[in-house]
């Protein structure tokens, strides 16, 4: 599907998933109408969709866009660039799965959940749908997918950690932690106990080299002393 993508000049990103064409049966026949379905992102983590009906599809498509700019949410980020877990959405018949991607993997999406992905900024991740295939329910359900979501810093607030001891427990159940979060206190004491050796290979120099001076400062007195037993023997 072909998403037409426009940018204003607050900074958002616009893009039109879907326009459908609706008709009304009244007493004098039909009267028909258009629906569009409009997704509004600042490719900075917020992202929100809109629908909007009216009887040209200009119009039908500002009321979805501002419907949209109104619901927009925040959907937290891993290294700015992808999801932090496997997650799942469900709404109507539309069932999406997402799980995060390594980096320069892309955006493994189709659908309105590429004009998603795209709209907020997320650049590696890889996203299924099963089930219908209907643009209403699969963005809903792509909402609600983000909606169940968990961050390591909410986590810690619900448990009452701080970070530092979230990690530490991270690396003692041997779980990796990404490159974009902080070492854990662990990796703190390593890197000393690699600079403990270096300190103290330096004591060991500076007393080698005053052995060396007093060898040079008792090497003249042996060779007096040598001298003068020679002396002695010779007489």
């Amino acid at each position: 599907m072909a998403f037409r993508e426009e940018k204003d000049n607050s900074g958002y990103v616009d893009k039109l998933v879907n326009i459908g064409r609706v008709a009304k049966v009244v007493k004098g026949g039909r009267r028909f109408s258009f629906s569009a379905i409009v997704v509004v992102g600042d490719e900075a983590g917020r992202v929100g969709w809109g629908s909007g009906k009216a009887k040209e599809v200009p119009e039908a498509v500002r009321k979805a866009t501002d419907e949209a700019k109104k619901r927009m949410v925040r959907v937290p980020m891993r290294e700015g660039r992808t999801i932090h877990h496997n997650i799942y959405g469900e709404f109507g018949g539309s069932k999406v799965f997402m799980k995060p991607a390594t980096p320069g993997t892309g955006i493994i999406a189709g659908g309105p959940m590429r004009a998603v992905f795209e709209s907020m900024g997320m650049r590696d991740v890889v996203a299924k749908s099963l089930g219908s295939n209907n643009p209403y329910n699969l963005i809903q359900a792509t909402f609600e997918a983000f909606a169940n979501m968990q961050t390591p810093r909410g986590i810690a607030a619900k448990r009452g950690l701080k970070m530092n001891e979230l990690r530490d427990r991270r690396v003692s159940a041997g779980v990796p932690i990404s490159s974009g979060e902080e070492t854990s206190t662990e990796a703190k004491p390593a890197a000393k106990a690699e600079k403990a050796p270096a300190k103290k290979a330096a004591p060991k120099k500076a007393a080698a080299k005053k052995d060396d001076a007093k060898a040079e400062k008792k090497a003249p007195a042996k060779k007096a002393a040598a001298k003068t037993t020679a002396k002695k023997e010779a007489k």
